[in-house]
């Protein structure tokens, strides 16, 4: 599992040297309390580090010189206790590279009716003092997160840990490195698109191997390797005995060992975070890689098929932000259409490769023919998709800029058996109804790949989205489609 304990967002508190020194000693100690109080709730999946209170132009800029050098620093969360001229805030603004979340509390919850007075009152200004750097972050046109209420309230803390496990997701794809073995899938438009613009937009790279520089380490697995993977598979799946070593569908099994051996080594090797392949492209290779893509991506790799590498970036983006939540983050695709008018629903799956972190129960590892590829019969997961709230996410290149596109869904138990479809499968309503989320989808021009989630929300993409700077379009229980499509408009206008 990815630890996100290892990252840190500092507590960044402004004020000036206008109110003396006792009265900076306790918005110091306020800070203080606060930082330690969100760091010690369990319910942040960071850590929430206290820095010592700016006061001037050169403190500001100075704290976020060290907050951009800092390796395991991902954001900033400011506050302004007191009034802090805004002013000395641009220096430090201008150069900021961390996401930020400007928290708009106040040390006490209620007013001391009895008590207040011009010493209270002076001290505790966070209801002008952050209007104050609300302008100046407006003005310099610098994304944020602004929330709103006591640092005690269960949503405000909620909503810093959908920020904090955001600005992970997107600390992750910094610098990171994803591989496509082989080409995009021919002819097809909407998995493609610009590398260059995305390395310069979003921070990863993407490469493309040969695919014999793959097979050359698979062809290197040893027996002692592919003896002990199998085993594993046993213990971990249900398997029929004619797969099991020893029987006469095990030579599938070895041989998709040995794609999965080779494949983690590859990977490693490289530092890469996450792959592609394509179907048309798999030269040297005995099958596809089914059960290999779906393990990998249990393991936190990104994947996504046919050279998808928007999706697969995605789909690793999600396993940072979901890290220790309940529920899993997979490729997906929507396939088929059950159009029944009283329980319309979507059929997603893919040929082989969904993780069975999504599974609600014990997945059956399963060898059977595949219609395309002209390869061997592959091995892969079988399993259904547990029901409940999920979201699928698109990330589409637009031309002039990348649109992130969610559909809020609500995934449900199979009502009838599939015993033909021998490949990982999930059942969801699209919100707002199949009819309106389906249309809203194509107009906004999603993909037929995704990434799905059952453990993140719109706020999480959101949150991403505009650390990102990327378009943001939501298809959910309240959308309308004439306003969808305005907005998609509306949006066109925006982006010139």
């Amino acid at each position: 599992m990815i630890d996100l304990k290892k990252f840190e967002v500092w507590f960044v508190t402004g004020s000036q040297h206008l109110y003396g020194e006792e009265t900076l000693k306790l918005v110091a100690e306020h800070s203080q309390q606060i930082a330690k109080g969100l760091d010690s709730s369990g319910k942040i999946a960071v850590q929430v580090v206290y820095k010592p209170v700016v006061k001037s132009t050169e403190e500001i800029y100075a704290t976020i010189q060290q907050a951009n050098a800092a390796e395991n620093c991902i954001g900033i969360i400011t506050w302004m206790h007191t009034f802090s001229p805004a002013k000395m805030w641009i220096r430090g603004l201008s150069i900021l590279q961390k996401p930020m979340l400007h928290l708009h509390t106040q040390f006490n919850r209620d007013i001391p009716w009895s008590s207040i007075d011009m010493d209270f009152m002076n001290l505790n200004q966070s209801a002008h003092g952050d209007r104050e750097f609300g302008f100046i972050v407006s003005r310099m046109r610098k994304n944020r997160k602004v929330v709103v209420g006591h640092w005690h309230d269960s949503e405000v803390v909620a909503q810093i840990d959908a920020w904090a496990r955001a600005a992970a997701g997107w600390h992750d794809w910094q610098g990171a490195k994803f591989v496509r073995f082989g080409d995009n899938m021919r002819f097809v438009a909407v998995t493609d698109g610009d590398k260059v613009e995305a390395e310069l937009k979003f921070g990863f790279s993407v490469n493309t191997h040969g695919v014999g520089d793959l097979v050359a380490v698979i062809n290197d697995v040893t027996e002692a390797e592919v003896d002990a993977l199998t085993a594993e598979y046993e213990a971990s799946y249900n398997m029929d005995a004619p797969l099991r070593k020893g029987g006469e569908k095990y030579s599938s099994v070895y041989e998709a060992a040995k794609i999965e051996i080779g494949l983690r080594k590859f990977l490693e090797k490289g530092g890469f975070k996450g792959f592609s392949d394509t179907f048309e492209d798999l030269h040297g290779m005995v099958q596809l890689p089914g059960i290999a893509a779906q393990r990998l991506m249990a393991d936190g790799y990104g994947f996504a098929g046919e050279g998808d590498w928007k999706t697969a970036a995605l789909v690793r983006a999600f396993k940072v932000m979901g890290s220790g939540l309940k529920g899993g983050n997979a490729f997906m695709e929507d396939y088929t259409y059950h159009f029944d008018p009283n329980n319309s629903l979507v059929l997603g799956s893919h040929m082989l490769e969904v993780d069975a972190s999504l599974s609600n129960g014990k997945a059956s590892l399963e060898v059977h023919p595949l219609g395309i590829g002209g390869k061997a019969d592959p091995a892969r997961l079988v399993f259904n998709v547990a029901g409940g709230p999920a979201i699928n996410a698109s990330i589409i290149d637009m031309g002039n800029r990348f649109r992130l596109l969610i559909n809020e869904v609500e995934a449900v138990e199979p009502q009838n058996d599939l015993p033909n479809l021998p490949v990982a499968r999930v059942l969801w309503k699209p919100y707002p109804d199949m009819k309106t989320g389906c249309a809203a989808w194509i107009y906004a021009g999603g993909a037929h790949h995704t990434a799905y989630s059952q453990n993140l929300t719109a706020e999480h993409l959101q949150d991403f989205a505009d650390m990102a700077g990327l378009e943001f379009l939501r298809i959910g229980k309240d959308t309308k489609l004439d306003q969808f499509r305005n907005e998609i408009r509306w949006n066109e206008v925006a982006y010139k």
